[in-house]
């Protein structure tokens, strides 16, 4: 089965069996290997993207559902010139991570909860990211990048 979507600002076309999972494509045929599989049962979030302006899990989602999309990963979240994203930063610099496997999918989440909630509280910003697991930190230093990308972001 062909898809043709847009990955990260660029055009893109697979052929793919049409049970392939957005997941799948992203890591297996595009070598985006930033987005995590942790679950397969859309649980853990780890695989979490944006497309068309909306975060979902990538384990979740067929390919051909995203046939036209414009999906972003972690890989396209930077700018060109290699500047992280505010978020991006705000993890490196509170220390939102320990061993990395759900950063990419927090961090995605992290973007999209500001996009849609840009002046959530602390509860606010522990209640959203409830679908996003964390086995190692706690959660404390993730709310504390997630403030901090806030400020800067509405800078």
């Amino acid at each position: 089965m062909k898809v043709e979507l847009k990955v990260n600002g660029k055009a893109v076309t697979a052929d793919v069996p049409p049970n392939t999972l957005l997941v799948q494509l992203l890591r297996e045929h595009l070598r985006l290997t930033g987005t995590h599989v942790g679950c397969d049962t859309g649980q853990c979030g780890a695989c979490t993207v944006i497309a068309d302006g909306s975060a979902i899990k990538a384990c979740n989602v067929l390919a051909a559902q995203m046939q036209g999309a414009e999906v972003t990963t972690i890989e396209g979240l930077a700018a060109a010139d290699g500047t992280l994203h505010p978020m991006q930063a705000a993890f490196k610099e509170c220390h939102g991570l320990q061993c990395g496997f759900c950063t990419p999918g927090m961090v995605m989440s992290s973007v999209d909860l500001l996009a849609r909630h840009p002046q959530a509280s602390e509860a606010e910003i522990r209640a959203l990211l409830d679908g996003n697991l964390c086995r190692c930190t706690g959660y404390q230093n993730i709310v504390k990048a997630v403030q901090t990308a806030q400020k800067a972001m509405a800078a």
